[in-house]
């Protein structure tokens, strides 16, 4: 497919990083295949994290088709640069067109990255993780690339303020090796390997940060930071879940299980 809009993209994001002087390291590149379907199944503690992703993976050559949220297409703005790039809308309500619009990329040779988790994780550990990505790499019989982005939470996250000031950040991208799924496979023990996978690596990315977490917004509870933890952010979610505002905006939320 042809991509017009895609490399002045680059070239805007690429002029963002180097005013925001972001220090990268990017590791295991070499996993990324240099042709063919390939899913990126990608933790998410940033709202910067698809496009760091990307940067990384313009070495191989290969442009990521990123599944995002629907309101973001809807966006006057990153509407048109959206489709312009190919990536591809979720309706969290209705799901179905957005499967099929990954599989018929995965079949056609392109890097579909997915964030498995399904939204930012506060807790910046790796939360539970939905199955779509397992479904999608059996149907399309393309591997899943684990990978781990570290350090962009630090700039713009969910319930901060946007640390856009010239900060020099660390920022790691790490993609790990192949995991390879097949058709027959028990579909919820090939997600636990898969999360499994994830958070090994996130360990091991971690490890090698070169900041101290200890008391910092951006680290884990099980490093020493501040974040809340994977039952204080599902304490939370169930509360908002219980309220008028959620019941407002999700009508239907009273015939879920």
């Amino acid at each position: 497919m042809a991509d017009l809009v895609y490399p002045p993209v680059i070239l805007a994001i690429k002029g963002f990083w180097k005013y925001l002087g972001i220090r990268f390291t990017f590791d295991g590149q070499e996993h990324l295949p240099a042709e063919g379907g390939a899913i990126l199944a990608m933790n998410h503690v940033g709202y910067l994290d698809f496009a760091l992703i990307g940067t990384a993976a313009l070495p191989r050559k290969r442009y990521i088709r990123f599944m995002a949220k629907k309101e973001i297409f809807d966006h006057k703005i990153s509407g048109p640069l959206m489709r312009g790039m190919h990536h591809i809308s979720v309706d969290r309500a209705s799901g179905g067109a957005s499967y099929v619009a990954a599989l018929r990329a995965l079949r056609a040779g392109e890097i579909v990255g997915i964030f498995p988790e399904g939204t930012i994780s506060r807790s910046f550990e790796i939360a539970k993780l939905k199955t779509g990505a397992v479904r999608l790499a059996m149907g399309a019989n393309v591997p899943i690339i684990p990978t781990i982005v570290w350090g962009s939470q630090r700039i713009m996250t969910k319930k901060r303020k946007p640390d856009f000031k010239r900060q020099k950040h660390p920022v790691y991208v790490t993609f790990g090796e192949e995991f390879i799924v097949t058709k027959g496979m028990d579909v919820e023990a090939a997600e636990a390997e898969l999360r499994k996978r994830m958070l090994n690596l996130l360990h091991e990315v971690q490890a090698k940060y070169p900041d101290s977490p200890v008391g910092q917004f951006w680290a884990p509870a099980r490093q020493g930071g501040t974040a809340p933890t994977p039952e204080q952010v599902q304490l939370e979610y169930e509360a908002y879940r219980a309220s008028e505002e959620y019941k407002a905006k999700h009508p239907d939320s009273s015939n879920e299980e």
